[in-house]
């Protein structure tokens, strides 16, 4: 079973570069997106063969969710059962037999973590609402997660310590995340693996000299650790800020 997650910083955007050819050419199982920046009849998408289930945000053009499955899910829901957090289209989830899937686009601290506080807040909301999915079966997350856990998952981690993604703070958060049950799935199989990163800024050149970071991630339930075959980072698509990351799964 094959996932793709992709924050393509505008789906109006990234269908301009390419993106109906990338996704014919992943032919996943499942492709999730983040920042769809768009609102409901914005965007005609043929994805024949594709059952698609979108979370816009109340906000236009800012935030949003999509995910296009080849099975349609038993049930969909839309947002983390959390009225302060579930108006901007964050999150997606959809309930298979044996497994849930979670789509996820993380609100950001933004400059100086003048965020940092609704962020913080948000961890602590989501964690509650994974858990209560995950004691009732596996959960597969995906998404851009707007952290960077370890030093080596960004190039600059010196400079950007008290950086919104790289702060104590929201790092440890992460740790507590994976210290509940859950697996992040390229660092499982590529523990010490460095200079593979998912995002990259638009300015001075940051993708050219690969000065990037790895916040986008697919995390699953522990239980699913022996069912996760390849993990990776596709860092030679372009059309976005971020670059799609890959889970296979034997499920």
């Amino acid at each position: 079973m094959k996932f793709i997650s992709w924050n393509v910083n505008g789906l109006r955007a990234v269908l301009k570069k390419d993106f109906l050819s990338i996704f014919k050419q992943q032919n996943a199982d499942f492709f999730c997106i983040q920042e769809t920046k768009l609102q409901e009849g914005q965007v005609e998408l043929e994805l024949p063969g594709y059952n698609k289930y979108w979370n816009y945000a109340d906000k236009k053009g800012y935030s949003g969710t999509a995910i296009f499955a080849k099975t349609p899910a038993q049930n969909v829901y839309y947002g983390i059962d959390n009225d302060v957090f579930d108006h901007e289209g964050r999150v997606i989830t959809l309930e298979y037999p044996d497994f849930f899937l979670i789509t996820c686009y993380t609100p950001n601290s933004q400059a100086k973590l003048k965020r940092l506080e609704f962020r913080l807040k948000w961890e602590e909301a989501f964690l509650k609402y994974i858990q209560t999915l995950d004691s009732k079966k596996p959960i597969v997350l995906c998404g851009d997660l707007n952290v960077a856990h370890e030093n080596i998952d960004l190039k600059n981690w010196k400079t950007n310590h008290y950086s919104a993604g790289f702060s104590d703070e929201e790092r440890q958060k992460l740790s507590s995340f994976l210290d509940a049950g859950f697996t992040d799935s390229f660092r499982y199989l590529h523990p010490t693996k460095t200079g593979i990163y998912s995002w990259w800024s638009y300015r001075f050149h940051a993708r050219e000299n690969n000065a990037g970071w790895r916040i986008d991630y697919f995390i699953t339930s522990n239980i699913l650790q022996s069912k996760i075959i390849n993990a990776d980072i596709l860092t030679q698509i372009y059309g976005s800020d971020h670059c799609p990351i890959l889970l296979q799964l034997k499920i």
